[in-house]
């Protein structure tokens, strides 16, 4: 495994004793409006929706009330859609001889690289603003991770990532000193 490719086995890595891992993060969306909050939200919406259905009713203009329930419930569903999305994760884990990130889609879906951590450099621009990526490079080959992260979420991962790595390349190959 001289590049990064992508693996077949999508499992995640398991450490042991043994072989342990060295950096193992599990990266997931930021949704900031919980369960509880959902239905803080929706009971707000319906409210005052029916409460303003009621009074076009009164005035006469009965129609108005079945549009005001079309949009509570659109918004119910553009809410469950964005909970479903944040289903999505990402894994990078390193051991010894394996760089693995594994990328799960809010279906399910799962695809994973692996390369060997030796030649994997991760590189992200802290100057960009909002613009920042977090990119692990192997042999040419480019791979784009924690995307749906905030942009300084992103530079402290890219950082971690990037000293482990570091970390592991002098620990692995340090030439021992004899006396």
């Amino acid at each position: 495994m001289a590049t990064m490719e992508r693996a077949i086995d999508t499992k995640p890595l398991d450490g042991s004793p043994e072989a342990p891992l060295h950096f193992d993060a599990r990266l997931t969306p930021h949704r900031s409006l919980g369960r509880q909050g959902f239905l803080i939200v929706m009971i707000f919406v319906g409210a005052i929706s029916f409460v303003a259905g009621v009074v076009f009713m009164a005035m006469g203009a009965w129609p108005v009330f079945g549009f005001f329930g079309l949009d509570v419930a659109a918004i119910y569903f553009a809410f469950r859609w964005n909970y479903r999305a944040a289903r999505a994760y990402e894994t990078v884990q390193l051991s010894d001889e394996v760089l693995k990130i594994r990328k799960v889609d809010a279906r399910g879906k799962e695809i994973a690289w692996t390369c060997q951590p030796y030649w994997a450099r991760v590189q992200f621009d802290e100057d960009l603003e909002e613009d920042v990526t977090v990119d692990i490079t192997s042999h040419g080959k480019r791979l784009t991770v924690a995307a749906f992260l905030s942009p300084e979420e992103r530079v402290q991962f890219g950082e971690a990532l990037k000293s482990e790595l570091v970390r592991h390349r002098t620990r692995a190959f340090t030439p021992l000193i004899a006396n």
